[in-house]
């Protein structure tokens, strides 16, 4: 799911990714949210509270949310900039690196937030909007833009607009297409709210606090490395066969 693009890229390799990443920007969104009171997987709202302190003439204030948008932005960048650098690299796996780095920076921040008592949590916010900018980067490219899972405004219109077109099928003849597309949506929108469901509770119930983001950081690591080892797998079995011929 991690290695598939382009024409080789199905829709089962979309539904896995995007059930994986969705359920883990879920987690992520409600530890952030309950930890500091923001939000941590996008930047529409903050882009908002942003604007509203520019027009109060409140530019200092406003400072922090321009520097949520940066840090959203620069995972992006980061993240498409690796993959663009190692793309050439046959033998490697590009989304490695910004999957890692995405792991190691919701550890950090597990790690810090039960060794130090943290006063500054807006660089904690900044973190995780970086790690979530990283993401949905990665995730983009690999499924050609197919795929976000770090939240839901843009799913939401997406589907509401395929719905409506399942009752004009002469318009839209391509009806599986058109379904396997709502499925996609329907997929990454209800493991989104299951991956907030769980982190609430381990978050609040099971008392992890920060602790909570190491469950997400390693549902990625064990996604990651169960699908390299998969690859491998299948290339050893190929080349078993070829050799027996």
């Amino acid at each position: 799911m991690f290695r598939h693009q382009g024409k080789s890229r199905k829709l089962k390799h979309n539904l896995q990714i995007a059930t994986i990443l969705s359920f883990v920007a879920g987690i992520v969104n409600v530890t952030g949210f309950l930890a500091y009171n923001q939000l941590t997987t996008n930047v529409t709202g903050h882009f908002a509270l942003f604007m509203s302190d520019v027009f109060n003439f409140e530019f200092w204030k406003g400072t922090i949310y321009f520097l949520y948008i940066i840090s959203f932005l620069f995972g992006s960048f980061l993240s498409s900039f690796l993959i663009e650098k190692y793309k050439e690299n046959k033998k490697m796996n590009v989304f490695v690196l910004p999957t890692i780095i995405e792991c190691l920076v919701l550890i950090t921040i597990a790690v810090i937030g039960a060794l130090v008592k943290i006063n500054y949590s807006d660089i904690i916010v900044c973190a995780l909007l970086f790690a979530m900018g990283l993401q949905n980067s990665f995730v983009t490219k690999i499924s050609n833009a197919v795929v976000r899972t770090t939240h839901l405004t843009g799913l939401f219109t997406d589907l509401g607009i395929e719905l409506s077109q399942l009752f004009f099928p002469k318009r839209h003849p391509n009806r599986d297409k058109l379904k396997s597309n709502i499925k996609l949506r329907l997929y990454i929108i209800c493991f989104f709210f299951l991956g907030g469901i769980i982190g609430g509770i381990i978050y609040v119930n099971l008392n992890f606090k920060l602790h909570t983001l190491i469950l997400a950081a390693a549902i990625l690591l064990v996604s990651l490395f169960f699908d390299d080892f998969k690859y491998k797998l299948i290339r050893t079995k190929r080349k078993y066969n070829q050799r027996n011929l």
